[in-house]
């Protein structure tokens, strides 16, 4: 439903399963992947989402420790995770910094149902090029389908150095997703899906977002359409 190769993909995050339901239909027509943030949920239902929606769905249970919602021991947190990779989810989300075995074990076992993405965001600051290229790499080492970089600009340069990632990882033939949070990172989310990126993210509406910066996905798609008509 994108205007390019790019995905648009939908992040949502509630306290329960019908609370994401609700604003999961709201989109479905706008999205080409649909996120489904668990880690604020109490009791998470993943074979609920994939029995209702016919959208793409990617699953994520993002760790407290990379600015999640989740709190509990490693193996709760994967958990539901497995149930996506067994139900027929198009995507699971994994963190770079999971312990390696049990990054290397989750992987493993969804290689062949679903993709993986492996994840690394930075809600400080952006680091330095030579920083960002070794994350890169050590994404690509990971043998996940898709890697994700996302980090904290505070100006334009923070921003280039994000995007310029997207040229490395063609040179590899690794799947990206780079974009930066933020004030200054917004025009990423644009820009990435004109540059190779695999996905970009947008929030349902303008009070739901899941990152400072992320734009409401009606928005982000009339841009792309204001783009695409030479405006």
């Amino acid at each position: 439903m994108s205007s390019s190769r790019c995905k648009i993909c939908v992040s949502l995050t509630g306290a329960d399963n019908p609370t994401i339901l609700k604003a999961a239909m709201a989109v479905e027509d706008l999205a080409d992947v649909l996120e489904i943030r668990l880690d604020d949920m109490a009791e998470p239902d993943v074979s609920q989402f994939l029995k209702t929606l016919k959208t793409p769905l990617l699953f994520t249970n993002r760790a407290g420790w990379e600015g999640g919602g989740f709190a509990g021991d490693e193996a709760a947190r994967l958990k539901p995770l497995y149930e996506a990779v067994d139900g027929g989810a198009g995507y699971i989300d994994i963190e770079l910094n999971t312990d390696e075995n049990l990054r290397r074990d989750i992987i493993k076992t969804a290689r062949g149902k679903c993709k993986t993405i492996v994840s690394w965001h930075n809600f400080t600051v952006t680091p330095s090029r030579r920083a960002l290229e070794s994350i890169l790499r050590a994404q690509y080492r990971s043998a996940a389908d898709i890697g994700k970089i996302v980090t904290l600009a505070h100006g334009f340069d923070d921003v280039l150095r994000v995007l310029n990632l997207q040229r490395e990882a063609a040179e590899i033939g690794f799947p990206l997703i780079a974009f930066c949070m933020g004030r200054a990172g917004a025009i990423s989310r644009v820009a990435t899906m004109k540059l190779g990126g695999f996905m970009t993210y947008a929030a349902p509406d303008r009070e739901h977002n899941t990152a400072p910066g992320q734009l409401a996905v009606a928005a982000l798609k009339n841009i792309v359409m204001e783009l695409k008509n030479g405006h």
